[in-house]
């Protein structure tokens, strides 16, 4: 069975949904978005606590209730959403295979948005020590036991990690009467702004940084959790469960099987200023680019990339391979990684290695400076960067952005 479609979107999380959302305003007639799940909505359907949907909606919502309000805009505005619906393949020419419960499919489009978010690395991912009790997860685990299943997994855990992810996890045990004993973070400092960890002191957990886990122990449960701190002392903290929180890497199966060029700095799609991928009828929004950002933020860049798409089906002539960017020393990563003349303005989304205390600024093959801000962020913090419409002096050769820190 093949089907054709003006834009198929493989994801239906805020990214995907506000990219269908925008596409039918901007005119496009036929837009699907296929998620493998069996309701869309994305990570926010399971996270029971505000706020999200200030930027969408002007309004402080739950996750749950978000995610019911993207997928209800999308219906209203004519998107076909369907979902146990599981992208395994994407080929040229925007043909897309599929796995659904009546068997294999395969989808035809004039372009594809790969809108496929991330995921919080596994333990084993950490290389964290120990026994394999009952009790050890991830935050996204845990708010599906509490949220979708209606479950409480545990009564006392530690929560590994120190992001906004932690604290969501933080506020999902409290909100059902689960007492977390922690919170401990492995680097040297908390991952996330000091007014954000303030929720810990108010609730009255307490936070360990530069800790280093030694062992879980636990047969049939978790019994503890073996750390030395940061003063070198060993120390056994007694719990029933563990939460590893944040440490995101995208969700690109689909794109890595695909072909798809990828970073090996963010481990996603690389793209150009446009949104677009390797495949010229491939685009990518949202969390599988740079894990992680705040689903508002992903819903902007959905509709961006929609478009971005809606431009492309009006030029004809094939967009150039661009220049490359490239981060220099103290940067994790930036995204777009290229961009071509005729692209226009765009948006930088990068992370430094570290706390960032000075300039970000972007030269171009002979030095000059083409875009620069200050800066001065925790680590994990997203920063962006306006960039111009670049003139064709600056894309004679491949961009450096550099960090220049303060003293």
């Amino acid at each position: 069975m093949s089907v054709q479609y003006d834009v198929a979107i493989v994801g239906a999380g805020p990214a995907g949904l506000s990219a269908a959302v925008e596409l039918k305003k901007q005119g496009v007639a036929r837009v699907v978005v296929l998620e493998r799940f069996e309701q869309a909505g994305g990570i926010p359907r399971h996270c029971g606590h505000p706020p999200f949907g200030m930027r969408e909606f002007r309004r402080v919502l739950s996750g749950p209730a978000y995610a019911r309000r993207l997928v209800a805009t999308a219906e209203a505005a004519g998107v076909e959403i369907r979902t146990r619906c599981t992208a395994t393949a994407i080929r040229p020419g925007g043909v897309l295979e599929l796995a659904t419960t009546e068997g294999a499919e395969t989808l035809t489009a004039r372009r594809i948005l790969v809108a496929t978010g991330n995921r919080e690395r596994t333990r084993a991912q950490r290389l964290a020590p120990g026994m394999r009790p009952v009790g050890v997860m991830n935050t996204a685990a845990l708010q599906s036991f509490v949220y979708l299943e209606g479950k409480t997994p545990f009564a006392r855990p530690v929560i590994v990690g120190s992001e906004l992810v932690s604290l969501s996890a933080l506020l999902t045990c409290r909100r059902h009467g689960i007492r977390p004993v922690t919170m401990v973070e492995t680097r040297t400092r908390p991952q996330t702004r000091r007014i954000n960890m303030m929720l810990c002191k108010l609730l009255g957990v307490p936070v360990l940084t530069g800790a280093e886990l030694l062992s879980i122990e636990g047969k049939a449960r978790v019994e503890a959790l073996v750390l030395r701190d940061r003063a070198g002392q060993e120390r056994r903290l007694a719990c029933d469960g563990i939460v590893f929180s944040g440490r995101f890497t995208p969700e690109a199966t689909l794109a890595r099987s695909s072909g798809l060029a990828l970073d090996s700095r963010t481990l996603g799609p690389e793209i150009d200023a446009s949104g677009r991928s390797s495949d010229p009828h491939v685009f990518v929004a949202g969390n599988v680019l740079h894990p992680v950002e705040t689903a508002g933020q992903c819903w902007a860049e959905g509709r961006r990339a929609a478009q971005a798409l809606v431009a492309d089906f009006a030029c004809e002539a094939a967009t150039p391979e661009g220049v490359r960017i490239l981060p220099g020393a103290g940067l994790r990563y930036a995204v777009p990684q290229r961009v071509a003349s005729g692209q226009g303005a765009f948006v930088m989304n990068i992370r430094a290695e570290g706390a960032a205390h000075g300039r970000i600024v972007l030269r171009d093959a002979g030095g000059r400076e083409v875009a620069v801000r200050s800066v001065r962020s925790y680590p994990e913090q997203p920063i962006r960067l306006a960039v111009p419409a670049l003139d064709a002096a600056a894309l004679a050769g491949d961009l450096r952005l550099e960090l220049e820190q303060d003293g």
